[in-house]
């Protein structure tokens, strides 16, 4: 009978054996092994390392927020009745404040119906926003009063079938977003249901004016109001301008937000102060920028802390880091550091007597390095920096333009802007397109069917107005024109407004737009003769031009690109040398492109991490393909050992039967012997 069960013919271990065999030849395994660990462990360290840089890129990017450096603030001391912020344009100073009236929205109500969901009309309802001018006021009636339209723009509401009770009057006036809220009010009377109608906007010059296109009828016997003819509706609360005055000098504003009369601060109005002065303070804060410093300082030296600790030796443990000499990582922090004690290009001159203000490393505004390699900041030299010069500090840090004229400003910039203190020069200032009339207006009297249309092209978009009929003064000719201009649908959904003036009787009609684009013809409609003459002047638009750093640059409007991108606008002045613009990359931003580029997707610590993990995949491969020789080993060990053990157990059978046989011969032979 064959042996088949291992060891059992030999009596030998074979399992314990090939395991033996097998764990002597596995022992590259284990190298492989250390290595995964090893490359596991830069995976962390450089886990590690890009924590701390994208903090320290946060940091950076907070440094090169030019609105942190020398904010202006405005504080108010009676917060209940003024509350005031400033822009960086405001005036530092100390301002006293009364305020004798608040602005208010005019409020009409119209007479009572019985149903709010009864129809009442069909047709047109148009407002147009203006001042209501002399005449007196009873019981919200005026009488002798006149209407002067403001300008911009009549707004139309259409009313019909779907629409035409109370509560579809009101949602559609609502949903036209016309500058006009509409509501319904119960007054418990018999016809209780009032349609209220209120100007959104505060100040004299909005007060209503409200036509419909069906005079006489339902719809215009509800709503109709013209505070110089008939009024349908009730005067509760009339349009007012606010009054108040400023370390004495006395204004009078449309709205109770009120800017410019402090240049660069907005001031909320929300009670009158009883003649007790308000006081609204002015000054310059750098309290988010010095914030900002000390992030960074902080996150530095985190990053250094944490560069040396994954990169250094511990002599103590007589341990390397986890990225011990990693050259990609020592190559990080030196580029950070050099940027650091670099100067910025871009600043002309530097910080002295001669050029005060003027900035161009770090360790001017108090920013130094250790001996140990970290940074230190030194509070006082920065705050006398940012009170001295907060531009020249916003140099240092931010991507930031900084005009010598006061007339241009700095709008953005590319990647690849030449930091420099570029020259300006101005060959031509934009301007917008106007049309002006050959003739003095025919007649201020506009009648409908016979001198009321318009046909005019404004900035490339054709429209026909129309004129409502009446005899006016020429601003009142004026007004009204512009207001039927800006009203128009077609205009104002392109966002296209004009200005209408004129000059000693001859109108004019200028977009509010500048450049090659902005356009004014007058095509034609029954009022142009009467209104422009038969030979109207077009002028069209320019647009500004002249170089930037000696190279010819691109205009649009009041806007001037240079070949590099920096991007600038020209508000106005004259043509010639405007200065400089003083272009700047500082550390903040230097810094945070730096970082960012090298934490972004495909950047180099990316490159890093995917080498290490290519490594690692590598080595697993290996490992797999070592596992499966081992396995055939294994199996051809086995094998080889499995077929000795049943060849020695065959010859034992063999040595077992022989030894039989010739025990058997010498018993026989035994037997023999003893019988002779």
């Amino acid at each position: 009978m064959a042996i088949t069960s291992t060891g059992l013919g030999s009596g030998l271990d074979i399992s314990g054996i090939v395991s033996k065999l097998i764990a002597v030849e596995a022992q590259p395994l284990t190298l492989l092994d250390t290595n995964e660990a090893s490359y596991q462990a830069k995976l962390t360290g450089y886990g590690t390392f890009s924590g701390a840089l994208s903090s320290f890129q946060a940091a950076a990017a907070a440094l090169n927020d030019a609105s942190n450096i020398g904010t202006i603030s405005a504080g108010s001391s009676n917060s209940s009745i003024i509350t005031a912020t400033a822009s960086s344009t405001a005036t530092q100073g100390s301002y006293a404040l009364q305020v004798s009236q608040l602005a208010t929205n005019q409020q009409l109500f119209a007479n009572g119906v019985a149903s709010t969901t009864t129809p009442i009309g069909t047709g047109t309802i148009s407002f147009d926003f203006g001042t209501i001018s002399g005449g007196t006021l009873t019981a919200g009636q005026y009488s002798g009063a006149t209407f002067t339209s403001n300008g911009n723009g009549i707004r139309t509401v259409s009313i019909n079938a779907s629409n035409d009770s109370l509560t579809g009057i009101v949602a559609a006036i609502n949903a036209a977003n016309i500058g006009v809220n509409a509501s319904i009010v119960n007054d418990g009377s018999g016809t209780p249901y009032r349609l209220s109608i209120t100007s959104v906007n505060t100040g004299v010059s909005n007060s209503l004016k409200i036509t419909t296109s069906n005079p006489g009828g339902a719809l215009d016997n509800l709503i109709a109001y013209n505070p110089a003819g008939t009024q349908n509706l009730t005067q509760t609360v009339a349009a007012q301008n606010a009054n108040l005055t400023v370390n004495g000098l006395s204004t009078t504003q449309a709205s109770n937000t009120v800017t410019g009369v402090i240049p660069g601060v907005t001031l909320n109005l929300l009670n009158t102060s009883s003649g007790v002065p308000v006081t609204v303070t002015v000054g310059q804060s750098s309290a988010g920028f010095v914030t900002a410093m000390n992030t960074f300082v902080t996150q530095y030296n985190a990053l250094e802390k944490s560069v040396v600790t994954l990169t250094g030796y511990d002599a103590t443990t007589k341990k390397g880091g986890l990225l011990s000499g990693d050259a990609s990582i020592l190559g990080i922090m030196a580029k950070i550091k050099s940027t650091l004690n670099s100067s910025v290009t871009g600043i002309a001159g530097s910080n002295s007597a001669s050029t005060p203000g003027v900035f161009t490393s770090v360790a001017q505004i108090g920013l130094t390095f250790s001996k140990d390699g970290t940074l230190s900041l030194d509070a006082s030299k920065l705050n006398t920096a940012l009170t001295s010069s907060p531009n020249g500090v916003a140099a240092l840090f931010a991507t930031i333009g900084i005009p010598s004229d006061s007339l241009v400003s700095y709008v953005s910039s590319t990647s690849s802007t030449i930091a420099a203190n570029q020259p300006l020069n101005i060959t031509q200032i934009a301007a917008k397109g106007q049309v002006n009339a050959s003739a003095v207006v025919g007649t201020n009297t506009i009648t409908a069917g016979v001198n009321d249309t318009l046909t005019i092209t404004i900035n490339g978009v054709t429209a026909t107005i129309t004129i409502p009929p009446g005899s006016y003064t020429l601003s009142g000719l004026e007004s009204t024109i512009q207001a039927a201009i800006n009203g128009n649908n077609a205009y104002a959904s392109s966002g296209i407004s004009v200005a209408v003036t004129d000059a000693g009787g001859k109108l004019n009609v200028t977009s509010n737009n500048y450049g090659s684009s902005s356009t004014v013809v007058v095509n034609g409609g029954n009022a142009s003769n009467n209104l422009f003459g038969v030979a109207p002047v077009s002028t069209a638009g320019t647009d500004v031009a002249g170089t930037l750093n000696g190279v010819t640059a691109s205009g649009s409007g009041q806007t001037l690109t240079g070949v590099d991108g920096l991007k600038i606008t020209v508000n106005g002045g004259a043509v010639g040398s405007r200065g400089t613009v003083q272009f700047t990359q500082g550390y903040g931003a230097l810094l945070s492109t730096y970082t960012t580029s090298l934490l972004a997707s495909g950047g180099a610590l990316q490159a890093d991490t995917d080498g290490v993990n290519a490594s690692i995949a590598n080595i697993d491969k290996q490992r797999s393909t070592f596992n499966a020789r081992l396995l055939t080993d294994q199996a051809n060990l086995l094998a080889e050992f499995n077929a000795m053990d049943v060849l020695v157990g065959q010859l034992k059978q063999t040595s077992s039967f022989l030894t039989q046989q010739f025990a058997a011969l010498n018993s026989s032979s035994s037997s023999s012997s003893s019988v002779s």
